[in-house]
């Protein structure tokens, strides 16, 4: 995702194995999806890095000098592909965790409203 139109995901490393039956969808989407998908992102730097006796996995580094690491262990090449759109396209924060469901600078004295409240 652009974030003031700047891509936010700067490099996108795909990891696989030679031999192993769990990067076979990888294998595959390098041969026939990877180029299309090189030539429709020029903003990223696609690298890919041969890791023997290990599990596949795509990770992500983002502008703000954050990683996410997806495993894509025994994927399809479509799977594939859509891990690394759904990586092109986040804008590598970290997930954080609201203490409330309701967020206000100046919360209610009487309580939040909800729909079983009986008048």
């Amino acid at each position: 995702m652009s974030q003031r139109g700047v891509w936010q995901l700067k490099k996108l490393v795909v990891s696989y194995c030679n031999w192993g039956g769990s990067s076979r969808g990888v294998r595959e989407f390098m041969e026939s999806k990877l180029p299309a998908f090189k030539e429709s992102n020029p903003q990223l730097e696609v690298e890919t890095k041969h890791i023997g006796g290990q599990h596949p996995h795509l990770e992500g580094i983002y502008r703000n000098k954050n990683e996410r690491t997806v495993c894509v262990r025994n994927m399809t090449p479509e799977e594939v592909l859509e891990c690394a759109t759904k990586l092109r396209n986040s804008l590598g924060r970290k997930v954080v965790k609201l203490k409330t469901r309701h967020v206000t600078k100046h919360p209610s004295v009487q309580g939040t409203w909800t729909t079983a409240l009986k008048l």
